[in-house]
């Protein structure tokens, strides 16, 4: 997971969002300004969502892992929303159920194996509750990011300040 891109342009605190659809929107468009994927991915990542629900319930804030398949992807890269007001998200494997997701995660993997990878390594940070609220309650992107880093034990890049 060497060649992930992660840097503060890619954290979006005080995200405003009506609802999931929106949230995924301003973030895969981040994402899409950035040059990190191509511009399929912004209505790819909120159809997958929408067939293949991320919302995850916590013991701390509620969050969502929305990605989609390698095709849309320039760059390797995860993108950070916190939601300035809860937003429901349909439950993982649930038909009709939703969390109010405060937290959000996107994905952009340009590989099966890598997407899969990452997904364990966000699962460990979803069941650390004091994880999840310094990601919720931090406002500094440098900060959140080396967090980021260090939880997913990576090598630093981007656009680190170290």
């Amino acid at each position: 997971m060497s060649d992930l891109y992660i840097d503060e342009t890619l954290i979006l605190n005080d995200l405003h969002a009506a609802d999931a659809d929106e949230a995924l929107r301003t973030m895969a468009l981040n994402l899409y300004d950035h040059g990190l994927v191509k511009e399929s991915y912004i209505q790819a990542v909120i159809n997958r969502e929408q067939e293949f629900a991320t919302g995850l319930p916590t013991k701390g804030p509620a969050v969502a892992i929305p990605h989609t398949n390698k095709e849309h992807v320039h760059q390797k890269t995860l993108s950070i929303g916190v939601l300035a007001t809860p937003v429901p998200f349909g439950i993982m494997g649930e038909e009709s159920e939703t969390v109010p997701v405060e937290l959000v995660f996107m994905l952009a993997m340009d590989d099966e194996h890598s997407q899969l990878s990452m997904l364990q390594q966000l699962m460990a940070i979803f069941q650390d509750e004091q994880q999840l609220s310094f990601f919720k309650n931090t406002n500094d992107k440098t900060k959140q990011k080396e967090a980021l880093i260090d939880a997913l034990s990576l090598s630093r890049q981007g656009g680190e300040t170290r």
